[in-house]
Parts: structure tokens; sequence; C-alpha cells
């Protein structure tokens, strides 16, 4: 798919307070600006997840999540650790800045983040400018929606717009990993 083609329709309408499903490579995700605090609550409140557990962002590019990543912390020796596994289906715990929101981090000090693999997910961060949330499109608990018919079963009209693109081939979300410390939390 060709960056130029990815919804400019939702790229001049996404407006403060909004909510997205987008693609990724395992199912689609619901997803807004980082700092919207707003928007995050309505992302959260939809999925019905508590905002103590954090939200993971995806990005094109490392440096679009650099505003929540105290990079600094990240150790010369882990940094190889960290960029081979990108982009790709790894979401990274890694240290986040003093300034990152608790509504992103919730609970901890390290923030959830991933350089995607999936160009429609790559192509809207993009042409946006910034890093994205990106959490599954589903209930808590509940299987993740594959396609944008089952996000409009799930959310009806309470998603603001969505990307109508297919899914990558991934069979289960992302790894999550701290590449600092070696845990793995997701598999």
């Amino acid at each position: 798919m060709s960056d130029t083609n990815i919804n400019t329709h939702i790229i001049q309408k996404l407006l403060p307070g909004e909510v997205i499903a987008y693609p990724t490579e395992s199912c689609f995700g619901l997803g807004c600006h980082p700092l919207d605090e707003a928007a995050v609550m309505k992302v959260l409140d939809l999925k019905q997840r508590p905002v103590n557990k954090g939200v993971i962002l995806i990005a094109s590019d490392y440096s679009q999540l650099l505003p929540y990543v105290d990079d600094n912390k990240i150790p010369q020796d882990k940094r190889f650790s960290v960029f081979s596994h990108w982009p790709g289906a790894v979401t990274l715990l890694l240290p986040a800045n003093k300034s990152t929101p608790k509504f992103l981090t919730g609970d901890f000090d390290t923030i959830a983040v991933r350089v995607t693999a999936h160009q429609a997910a790559r192509d809207l961060c993009r042409q946006l400018g910034h890093a994205l949330v990106s959490t599954s499109a589903n209930l808590s608990g509940q299987p993740s929606a594959t396609s944008a018919s089952q996000v409009k079963k799930i959310f009806a009209h309470r998603v603001d717009h969505i990307v109508e693109e297919g899914i990558g081939r991934n069979p289960k979300p992302s790894k999550i990993l701290n590449p600092l410390t070696g845990e793995v939390f997701r598999a």
C-alpha cells in the first residue's frame, strides 16, 4: 500500500478526543494521539481497561517515540538488543521520560513501545507525524477484532474513524519484553 493512499480523510479529520481503529500485525488496534488525555481515556473506556495497566505506543520510526522514552537510560551495550527488534511485532518496555503522562505508563516507570512492521499502521503514524496509542480492538479479556467489520460490531459508532485495510500475518499479539533485563511479559 502506498503511503499516499492511506485514508487521507482520516488524517485531515482526526480531531482532539477522537479514537481510530486501524490494522496492526495481528489484529485491529484502537488508538489516538498519546498526549490527548481525553482520547486515551476514551480508548480505555471503550476497552473497559484500567488506566493503571498503561498502554502501548506504536510509531513509524524510533524518533516518534523519543518524546516518551528516556533514551539516555538505554545503556550502549543494550542498544543493539533494543533496535534489532524493529520494525517488527515486538513491543519493548523502555525507560519512560519523567514527562511521560501516567495515563500512558500506568503504574510503571517504563513505557511500552513498538516500531510497527505493518505498513498501513506505519503510514498512518508517518502521515499523522506522531506515535499512536495502540491497544487491541476488543473488550478486555475478549478476542481481538481482526477486521473493520468486527470493529464495527464490537464498538458500533463509538470509534470515530476506521482504517479499512487488512491486518498482518502474525497469528499472535506482539511479543512484549524488556530488552534491558531480558524479562519476557508476553511471548
